[in-house]
């Protein structure tokens, strides 16, 4: 039997990350970065100098070693593992390759019904690598700090899918939604039977906690969300913490799906920096714990400035447990080291994230 949320906290990892994800009480508000092993970081570009993004992805050493390093540098509270929302695509079938100054490419995307029909469900086993990425993470850092697994949502996936890419306007995501819900609903349906597979090789790894990443919800109205995207999502959420760990959910430009993204049952919700914490986490009722949420543009400023809105940021927590702080998106090429380094120590200074000290 898995094992339930509620008693992770004593059977897999005691670290104040995934206590804060379970809105239990921790010493200090944990931080981690979005994207923290990236481009703006030498170390990384010295790996990407010999090696593409998809072979480090693809070689567990490669991509436990950027991972560890990431972590290690900012000196953050949890290490996301390297890997990227696509590599599912290719174990369905469908290949992908990135171009220069283009990102992904799907030479053949989804049209139709029938190429969804072709699409396989049985070979997640292919993305072994990831996992074993994960075991060399947990073997470095043992029960320090928290290991965070992830992968693209169902709509995400499915966009790049059928668009072939990246989009402004998801024409040919919505056109097949619209026109053809019963493949739309295939579609969804056997991205959540390969992710959920996906997944608990993950956690079976090691990984603390699972972030799935619905990069481009925020293209949906509400009504969209709710009947095309939220039931398969919502199914995808609740095989992951079956396997016992919690879920982080997190997409950009979101907010004013938020209360629906609530009812997909995930244990954290990750906000961008468009919404004020304090208020987005108040119509949530505090049902779920929240991650964010600077604006990674914020790190190009002075550090006086950032220190201010990173403690503004804290301010609007307001001491509640459920906080983690993170970016709103991830950090961006060209931001300087030492002033992501600057946010941990920034948080770290503000104290201990009691809510009944601060009010005393």
């Amino acid at each position: 039997m898995p094992t339930p949320v509620s008693d992770l906290s004593s059977s897999i990892s005691a670290s104040r990350f995934v206590r804060a994800c379970l809105r239990q009480p921790v010493d200090r508000t944990p931080v981690w970065f979005l994207r923290q092993a990236g481009r703006y970081m030498r170390e990384y570009m010295e790996v990407r100098r010999h090696h593409s993004l998809i072979e480090i992805c693809k070689r567990p050493d490669l991509a436990a070693e950027v991972t560890i390093t990431a972590a290690e540098k900012l000196d953050v509270d949890a290490a996301i593992i390297f890997a990227d929302l696509l590599l599912p695509l290719e174990c369905m079938g469908l290949d992908f390759e990135f171009q220069a100054g283009e990102g992904p490419v799907i030479h053949r995307p989804l049209r139709d019904a029938a190429s969804i029909e072709a699409l396989s469900t049985n070979r997640a086993s292919e993305l072994a690598y990831v996992g074993e990425a994960i075991q060399k993470v947990v073997a470095h850092f043992k029960d320090r700090i928290g290991i965070i697994g992830f992968c693209g949502a169902p709509f995400t996936l499915a966009s790049y899918m059928i668009e072939g890419g990246g989009s402004r306007n998801y024409i040919e995501t919505k056109k097949l939604m619209y026109r053809q819900p019963g493949a739309w609903r295939k579609l969804l349906d056997k991205l959540v039977v390969v992710l959920r597979e996906f997944a608990a090789q993950q956690v079976a790894a090691g990984a603390d906690v699972l972030q799935i990443f619905d990069s481009w919800a925020g293209a949906l109205s509400v009504p969209d969300y709710r009947e095309f995207v939220l039931p398969a999502t919502r199914t995808l959420v609740r095989e992951v913490q079956a396997v016992g760990v919690p879920v982080i959910y997190f997409g950009v430009d979101t907010a004013s799906l938020l209360p629906s993204m609530r009812e997909t049952g995930a244990d954290v919700l990750g906000l961008d920096w468009r919404t004020p914490l304090d208020r987005a986490w108040r119509d949530l009722d505090y049902a779920c714990a929240a991650q964010g949420n600077l604006d990674p543009i914020t790190l190009f400023a002075d550090p006086e400035l950032i220190r201010a809105r990173v403690h503004h940021i804290l301010d609007q927590a307001g001491g509640r447990p459920g906080h983690i702080f993170n970016l709103g998106h991830g950090i961006v090429p060209g931001t300087p080291v030492e002033n992501v380094q600057a946010v941990v120590q920034f948080v770290r200074e503000y104290g201990p994230p009691l809510a009944e000290a601060r009010r005393g």
